[in-house]
């Protein structure tokens, strides 16, 4: 595995997936006896959006143009 200009490295997928990494999970490094450990952070609750439950979960029957509208007008 090389390193890039930037100091970045490809981790494998095989350790993704035990640890758990996706896109935007956040990581830190631990030196150890000559050696650097990747643990996965824990999330904190502080950190987490109240709204992230809501993600992706608006059901209605408007166009996006209707919905437009409505943020637009003067109320």
């Amino acid at each position: 595995m090389k390193v890039t200009v930037k100091g970045q490295v490809t981790i494998p997928r095989h350790i993704r997936k035990n640890l758990g990494l996706h896109s935007h999970s956040e990581v830190d490094f631990i030196e150890e006896d000559g050696r650097i450990i990747l643990v996965k952070k824990k999330e904190s609750s502080v950190a987490t959006s109240r709204f992230r439950g809501y993600r992706g979960s608006a059901e209605t029957k408007l166009t996006t143009d209707e919905i437009m509208a409505l943020t637009r007008s003067e109320s």
